[in-house]
C-alpha cells in the first residue's frame, strides 16, 4: 500500500533473550520527532524487552500486552485492528509498531513536524489585547483557546473530512451553553461532506454554509484565539481545521461580523462611536458611487444649485460620462489592491500609495476623470477597509458594482432598487437555521441583543448571552 513511498521509514529489529521476536517500526520521515521514537520506543523495546522468555504464547496477544503496558513510555499509546486505520497513522505522523504472529498493530503517537511559532495575527492587527494568533497546528490551536476556557464543559470532538486528505477537523464548543440543535446541525454537515481534500478552511465553509451562491459570509472565521473564546461563552461553535490558521465561528450574522475584538477592550463610549462609524463606512462603501452616478447623471436637481454649478464645472473636461469614471477609477483600485496583495512586505504598501497618487493625478490632469470622482473612490476604498470582517467588505464590494450598472441605468431609483434587492437577499440569508440579519431581522431583541449590537453598554451590564444562539445557559452573570 506505501509502495513507491521513499519518505516512509521501516526499521526491522529483534527482541527477546535469543532475539526471536521480530518487530518493525514504520513512520513517515519529516513528520516524526525522532528523537522521540529512538530513546522512548526504541531504547525500551531493546533493551526492556530483552529479558521477555521465549514462551509460544508470548508471540500473540501476550507480547503486545507487555509492550503497550509496560516498555513504552510514550504518552499516547492504542491499538489499531485495520489496515486502513494504520495507514492513516503513518501518513499523519504517528508510528506504527508491527509484531510478527499478531494481528494487531500498536499506534505510537510520534508526531513533530516543523511549525510556525505563535505570533500576532497580521490580518486582525490590534492596538489592545492579546497578541498572539492561531497558526497552522491544530493541537496548538486547541491549546490556545483551551487556555481561556479553564472549563471542563469546553468540549472538543475530532473529525476527519477528505476522501483522500483525511483532514482532521475540531468541534470545540460549551456542553452548557451551546444549544443542541445547532451542535446536531454542524455534525451532520461535516459528516455529509464528500470531496477529495479540505485543504484550507474556506473550502469547508463552502460546504457547511446555507447558501454557497450569496455573496455574504454565513460563517464567521478570525485568526484570534480570544475572539474564538468569546465566541464560545456566547454559545456559538468553533471549527478549527488542521493546516490553516483561520478558525471557523458559527451561526455568523450581520451582527457579529460587524463587531471587533477591540471594542470589548475599550471603554463602553468609545466603542459605541467606533461601531456607529463603522456603520457609516458600510453605507459609504456600497452605496457612494453609485449615487455619484445616478445624481450626476440623472438627478442633479436634488444636489444644492452652487454644487450642482460646481459639478458641472470640474466635469466640463472630461470626455467619459459618469459611470465609465466611476468604473474605470473603481477597477484601477482593485488592480491595486490585488497588486499590493500579491507583492507582500513595503514594496506592496508603496505599490498601493504611490500608484494610487500617481494614477489619480494622472488621470484628472489628463482630464480622463473628475477630481470629484477621484475623492469619492478614494472616500470608498478607505471606507472597505474600515469594516472589520474582509468576507462582508468583499460582499459589499460586489453589490457595489451591481448598484453602480443600476444607477447608471435609471439614477436613483436604480440604486434604490439594487438597495431592495441587496437588502432582500441579506434577510433570505440564514447561517445554521439563524437568520442573517440578527438581531436586526427582529430575532434576537433582547436585553443581551439590544445592549450589544450598534451600541455597547458597560460589561457590567451584559447580564444576558445574546439570544440569536438560543443558549442553553442564557446569563452571564447574576
Amino acid at each position: 500500500m506505501l509502495k513507491d513511498c521513499d519518505d516512509v521509514v521501516y526499521r526491522d529489529f529483534k527482541v527477546g533473550v535469543n532475539e526471536e521476536y521480530s518487530l518493525a517500526l514504520i513512520y513517515t520521515d519529516g513528520l516524526i520527532d525522532k528523537k522521540l521514537i529512538s530513546e522512548f520506543t526504541m531504547m525500551p523495546l531493546m533493551i526492556g524487552v530483552r529479558e521477555v522468555n521465549p514462551t509460544p504464547l508470548i508471540v500473540k496477544q501476550d507480547l503486545l500486552k507487555d509492550i503497550t503496558t509496560r516498555s513504552l513510555p510514550n504518552a499516547e499509546v492504542s491499538e489499531s485492528d485495520t489496515m486502513e486505520d494504520t495507514i492513516d497513522a503513518i501518513l499523519s505522523g504517528d508510528t506504527a509498531l508491527l509484531i510478527d504472529g499478531c494481528d494487531s498493530t500498536i499506534i505510537i503517537s510520534s508526531r513533530g513536524w516543523p511549525t510556525r511559532g505563535i505570533e500576532e495575527s497580521s490580518s486582525e492587527t490590534a492596538y489592545r489585547g492579546p497578541r498572539d494568533g492561531f497558526n497552522e497546528t491544530l493541537k496548538f490551536n486547541i491549546s490556545l483557546i483551551r487556555r481561556r476556557i479553564k472549563d471542563p464543559k469546553l468540549k472538543v470532538k475530532m473529525h476527519k473530512v477528505g476522501v483522500r486528505s483525511k483532514t482532521d477537523v475540531a468541534v470545540m464548543y460549551i456542553e452548557d451553553i451551546a444549544n443542541d440543535m445547532f451542535l446536531r446541525e454542524v455534525n451532520n454537515r461535516l459528516d455529509n461532506i464528500d470531496v477529495d481534500a479540505i485543504i484550507e478552511s474556506s473550502i469547508l465553509e463552502e460546504f457547511i454554509q446555507d447558501n454557497p451562491y450569496s455573496p455574504f459570509p454565513q460563517v464567521e472565521n478570525t485568526e484570534r484565539p480570544d475572539a474564538v473564546a468569546a465566541s464560545l461563552y456566547e454559545g456559538r461553535i468553533a471549527l478549527i481545521v488542521d493546516n490553516t490558521p483561520s478558525v471557523l465561528i458559527a451561526p455568523a450574522t450581520i451582527g457579529t461580523l460587524m463587531q471587533s475584538t477591540e471594542d470589548y477592550y475599550s471603554r463602553w463610549p468609545i466603542a459605541t462611536i467606533v461601531r456607529i462609524i463603522r456603520y457609516l463606512a458600510a453605507f459609504v462603501a456600497v452605496l457612494s458611487p453609485a449615487l455619484f452616478i445616478s445624481v450626476t447623471s440623472f438627478n442633479p436637481g436634488v444636489l444644492p444649485t452652487r454644487l450642482a454649478f460646481y459639478v458641472a464645472a470640474t466635469r466640463v473636461n472630461v470626455p467619459f460620462p459618469s459611470v465609465i469614471e466611476a468604473f474605470l477609477m473603481e477597477l484601477t483600485i482593485e488592480f491595486l489592491r490585488e497588486a499590493g496583495t500579491r507583492i507582500s512586505g513595503p514594496i506592496g504598501t508603496t505599490i498601493g500609495i504611490v500608484g494610487g497618487l500617481i494614477i489619480g493625478q494622472a488621470a484628472v490632469e489628463a482630464g480622463i476623470v473628475s477630481p470629484l470622482m477621484i475623492i469619492v473612490v478614494a472616500i470608498t476604498a478607505i471606507a472597505t477597509f474600515a469594516l472589520p470582517s474582509y468576507e462582508l467588505s468583499a460582499a459589499l464590494r460586489t453589490y457595489r458594482f451591481i448598484l453602480m450598472v443600476f444607477a447608471a441605468v435609471l439614477g436613483v431609483y436604480g440604486v434604490m432598487l439594487g438597495v431592495i434587492i441587496m437588502a432582500t437577499n441579506m434577510v433570505n440569508l440564514n447561517s445554521f437555521g439563524i437568520p442573517f440579519a440578527s438581531p436586526y431581522s427582529g430575532l434576537g431583541l433582547s436585553d443581551g441583543d439590544i445592549k450589544d449590537t450598534l451600541i455597547k453598554v458597560p460589561i457590567k451590564d451584559l447580564k444576558y448571552r445574546p439570544k440569536f444562539t438560543f443558549p442553553r445557559d442564557k446569563r452571564r452573570m447574576k
